[in-house]
């Protein structure tokens, strides 16, 4: 069984989480995801994270898998014209560079086109492709402040914080993905390619949408409510004689179910938490009653009472509790993988389950440029003395 984008090539310029993390997406299902990265470091995040045995870091590695290595010297006239050449046999083209770095080297999308009408070609930035912050430099944290996203974020009364993964990065690598396969399917029927524009800016607005919707109807800036959640109610974490609890009571329907399961059923009935507005609009006496009755009895307790009830509710658990989860052991969610230089590791696998066409790890991260020659042979049909020619002309660097 074919892959879903199997046949699909891609040529990743992008560097750091944004990009890459949308290229592993894509590669996870049968892309062939060309990495290119500049001779002598490479991708920035090959020095961020842990340094495992043989000299790759944690970080890369995780990110990587299923990836082609190769190493282009982009200033170079023998490696911007070999880019190029790629470009006319491939699919998609991912950056992630600054607004506009890629038009003053001349390998924007208008000079992609020309050489390849059918060329997709996404670019993933700090605030997108035009307005007053388009030279800005970003990277998540600054997109998490920019964008209001810390400002919502953290315990009541405090100062934001930033979110504990970089979520401007990774929901603009997901839309980046997602562009790219609106912009296959349009391809299918007309044949053109089209470029995409990606703002971790504007990302951060989806998410942050229906609370700004309610700014734009109530003049009310929201603040930061810890575990809390200010649409629906109870809706947070509690203390229990063990460990925390988070509940999530979603409906009326629920609420009254609920009510009685913790020994409370008079709260059902009480004028000033009937509904989901009322509850709001007396929150912190409701928060009070309900964490007297948690303190009642143990996490393990009270799970057991509102499962059974069908009521949401979770352990607040570490990353060593989630490895060791019994759902996540199950569902075989995180997967070992051979690699040559660090050995057996332990990486997340692919999130989505297609019953027909799945997605796959099937080779780890790449050493830097450790594909250049195989690329060049496959998609260029270049011979080995061709490649040596480019080597010698600097196109892989000096």
């Amino acid at each position: 069984m074919q892959s879903p984008l199997d046949g699909v090539k891609v040529l990743d310029l992008s560097h750091a989480l944004a990009g890459p993390f949308c290229s592993t997406m894509l590669a996870d299902y049968g892309a062939q995801v060309i990495k290119i990265e500049p001779p002598g470091l490479g991708d920035i995040a090959r020095a961020w994270g842990t340094p495992l045995a043989g000299g790759d870091t944690d970080y890369f590695v995780s990110l990587h898998r299923n990836k082609q290595g190769m190493v282009l010297d982009l200033k170079n006239p023998e490696g911007k014209e070999t880019f190029l050449r790629l470009v006319e046999r491939a699919d998609v083209v991912l950056e992630n560079y600054r607004a506009g770095a890629l038009t003053r080297l001349g390998l924007d999308y208008e000079t992609a086109r020309r050489r390849n009408p059918g060329i997709i070609y996404c670019s993933i930035s700090g605030f997108g492709q035009d307005g007053p912050y388009r030279d800005r430099p970003a990277l998540d944290l600054i997109l998490q402040a920019e964008s209001g996203m810390i400002s919502v974020t953290g315990e009541a009364g405090g100062h934001g914080a930033r979110a504990g993964v970089s979520i401007a990065d990774l929901t603009a690598g997901m839309n980046a993905a997602f562009g790219i396969m609106l912009a296959l399917r349009a391809k299918e029927k007309s044949g053109i390619g089209q470029a995409i524009d990606v703002s971790m800016m504007e990302g951060q607005l989806a998410l942050l949408g229906t609370m700004i919707g309610n700014y734009c109807a109530t003049g009310e800036i929201p603040k930061p409510m810890g575990t809390a959640y200010k649409a629906l109610l109870p809706y947070q974490t509690f203390q229990t004689k063990t460990r925390d609890l988070a509940l999530a009571v979603g409906s009326e329907k629920l609420w009254k179910i609920f009510c009685p399961v913790i020994g409370c059923p008079e709260l059902a009935d009480d004028p000033r938490f009937r509904s989901n507005g009322e509850r709001n609009r007396n929150r912190e006496a409701l928060i009070e009653k309900l964490q007297q009755a948690f303190l009642t009895r143990s996490y393990e307790e009270w799970e057991a009472l509102l499962t059974k009830s069908g009521i949401p509710v979770g352990a607040i658990n570490n990353l060593a509790q989630v490895v060791e989860h019994p759902q996540v052991k199950a569902r075989g969610s995180l997967v070992e993988i051979e690699h040559p230089r660090a050995g057996k590791v332990r990486v997340v696998g692919v999130p989505v389950r297609l019953s027909a066409t799945p997605g796959s790890i099937r080779a780890p991260s790449p050493a830097l440029g450790e594909h250049t020659a195989a690329v060049l042979r496959e998609l260029l049909g270049l011979e080995n003395r061709e490649i040596d020619a480019l080597q010698a002309a600097g196109a892989f660097g000096a």
